[in-house]
């Protein structure tokens, strides 16, 4: 007997065939069975008929606390938006972070988001616990979370971009990082909260913490992230303060490898294709931020052909402004294809990527990302009917157009999202919460 039956609906497994009419079974939080017509077993019933049901998508790279600082630098370089919001974000506290995480979780959840990672890399002193405040956040939206300790130790005077007093000595990152590890890490099978290591980028992070943090990371089991390779900018930093490019830098640190992941990878070379494929490191495609902040195009379609690993990301809130994760498959596709022509990325590839690439930069292939008995039950169920109902194919009206409207979202089982409606903290609660988070933040800081 299943607990859920979710069934009539065009189902895409992702890895698998696609089934008409077919139906997902789910059982104490798995995926019991799916395949096509009716499930022989009792349970309650889903009628899903009109509806596309997918994998739940999975987010690579966030920054939560800066769905508090929408809208600065609207024209600015990546650098130049650092440089502007690096004093405001000196400011925040863990109430800050825990409203903004909020909001940012509960939207990523109305597009159909299930796992999310999130990367917070600036702790003020004395300002509470601010790693444990966006835990908390996740719980109570109700969505599997991948915290990353970020991290930044090198300040101006140490030739790095963000100002000195907000970075930390090296000694309390290692400690801090260990200690949110060994704290909040489940690597359990279906765990909801998994902690990775995550010093910054190359151009606020000294070569001695990736290197420390990548031993630290590899002693405890946890996989590694970080920024690389997102402007011509930080090329240019990479070449004067080290005398190579961002991505051989991390490589000649030890920053390539199966457990770790890189945010946006825009600028790479041929020979970085090759190296990031080779060496199995994941890829976390943000098209919306990087077209924000003028960063460019990656080169995802020539990484997908070359057998790399890659997933999709919102990026902050800060610099994609309340961007839906389901939207930035639609992004993805268009901008491949404006760059190298109607064929370089499908819709399929593209879900692909929000699901099993996600789960698969993530380390989670076995669990998530896929609709297969035995793996964890994150499922989205689009509502295609109405306006959505004149494609012929489910996909591409899913990925082609408007996202369609989300009739249900389940995390390990568990309702999160209903006809559009977050079902667990409220779309006002969490709409009020990052909107005082906003406050918060901006009367913190002076003139």
């Amino acid at each position: 007997m299943a607990d859920l039956v979710i069934e009539n609906a065009y189902v895409v497994p992702v890895v698998g065939e696609e089934i008409s009419g077919g139906h997902v079974a789910i059982q104490d939080g798995r995926i019991a069975a799916v395949g096509p017509g009716p499930y022989e077993g009792e349970g309650e019933r889903v009628d899903a008929g009109g509806c596309l049901v997918t994998p739940g998508l999975v987010n690579t790279h966030h920054h939560l606390y800066q769905w508090a600082t929408q809208g600065l630098a609207p024209d600015g370089t990546l650098f130049e938006w650092l440089v502007a919001s690096y004093r405001v974000w000196a400011g925040m506290d863990a109430e800050v972070v825990h409203g903004a995480a909020t909001a940012g979780l509960a939207w990523l959840a109305k597009s159909g988001c299930t796992t999310t990672t999130d990367h917070h890399y600036v702790f003020p002193r004395g300002r509470g616990d601010l790693f444990a405040a966006e835990i908390q956040a996740a719980a109570e939206v109700g969505l599997r979370f991948h915290p990353c300790r970020g991290s930044m130790d090198r300040g101006r005077s140490q030739g790095g971009l963000p100002p000195d007093e907000v970075v930390e000595p090296l000694d309390v990152i290692l400690a801090e990082t260990e200690a949110a590890v060994r704290k909040y890490h489940d690597p359990s099978f279906g765990a909801m909260v998994r902690v990775a290591v995550a010093p910054c980028s190359p151009f606020s992070v000294s070569g001695d913490l990736m290197v420390q943090a990548a031993a630290l990371a590899r002693d405890l089991g946890v996989r590694l992230h970080t920024h690389g390779a997102e402007t011509l900018d930080e090329d240019e930093h990479c070449r004067e303060q080290f005398g190579m490019l961002p991505v051989e830098y991390l490589d000649s640190l030890g920053w390539l490898g199966p457990d770790v992941w890189l945010a946006h990878c825009v600028h790479l070379k041929d020979a970085d294709i090759a190296r990031v494929t080779a060496t199995g490191t994941g890829i976390a495609h943000c098209p919306s931020s990087n077209a924000r902040l003028g960063a460019g195009i990656a080169r995802v379609s020539e990484l997908l052909k070359a057998g790399a690993t890659v997933g999709l990301g919102v990026d902050g809130a800060g610099s994609s402004e309340m961007t839906p994760l389901a939207g930035e498959i639609r992004m993805a596709m268009l901008m491949q294809r404006a760059k190298n022509g109607p064929d370089a990325l499908t819709a399929r590839q593209a879900l692909r990527m929000a699901t099993m690439g996600g789960a698969a930069c993530l380390g989670r292939a076995d669990e998530i990302g896929s609709l297969e008995a035995g793996k964890v039950a994150d499922v989205a169920v689009w509502d295609l009917r109405g306006y959505h109902a004149a494609a012929d194919d489910p996909v591409v009206a899913f990925a082609y157009g408007q996202t369609p409207p989300l009739a249900r979202l389940l995390v390990g089982g568990r309702t999160v999202v209903e006809d559009g409606t977050l079902r667990t903290v409220g779309d006002e609660a969490a709409g009020a919460a990052g909107a005082a988070a906003h406050r918060r933040l901006v009367s913190s800081v002076t003139p």
